[in-house]
């Protein structure tokens, strides 16, 4: 049975300029709000802030992603994204055993699943992670779906058209006597 797990997006090239690491699109990914438990508020500046601020974190590269689509996952890919995690909390964060770090990498895991859940797969996720007053990590996640419609039909304006424009009354300063004004 497969189930669904968020994987990154990218439709320009902003990750790279904007996170520490851009994570590579395709990657499985996860909020990834564990990586800035650390970190003090004032503490969070530059890449590292937009990366706090915005950023899923993929299980490739261990890079950042504005954007995830929800896709179905299939059992291999959920158990290569499960060991990927894990290995990643035990080295970088320095689980003290292997349960401790599986257990931590299921939690994050099971939370990108949630998401999925009601989602049909291609629907876009974005993040929005703040401190409360608290300053306790709080994240907001919206849905960016696809319009079945247009919202507008541009095809009939033309590239260059002739418009009549009322025109005002040209303005023209005085420069020598502001200049003369300033002596």
């Amino acid at each position: 049975m497969s189930g669904k797990l968020l994987r990154t997006l990218r439709l320009d090239a902003s990750d790279a300029l904007v996170f520490p690491v851009a994570a590579e699109p395709g990657e499985w990914a996860v909020p990834g709000g564990f990586a800035f438990w650390d970190d003090a508020p004032a503490s969070l500046s530059g890449k590292r802030q937009q990366a706090f601020r915005s950023g899923f974190l993929g299980l490739g590269s261990f890079g950042w992603s504005t954007l995830v689509e929800v896709a179905d996952c299939p059992p291999e890919g959920r158990a290569a994204a499960l060991h990927a995690l894990t290995a990643h909390i035990r080295e970088a964060y320095g689980a003290p055993d292997e349960a401790a770090a599986t257990g931590a990498a299921e939690e994050e895991l099971g939370f990108a699943e949630s998401l999925c859940r009601d989602q049909p797969a291609g629907t876009v996720l974005a993040l929005h992670r703040s401190h409360d007053e608290n300053g306790e990590q709080r994240e907001a996640f919206r849905t960016l779906h696809r319009r079945e419609v247009p919202h507008r039909d541009f095809g009939a304006l033309p590239v260059f058209a002739i418009a009549e424009v009322e025109e005002a009354a040209e303005e023209r300063p005085d420069l020598a006597a502001l200049l003369k004004d300033r002596q």
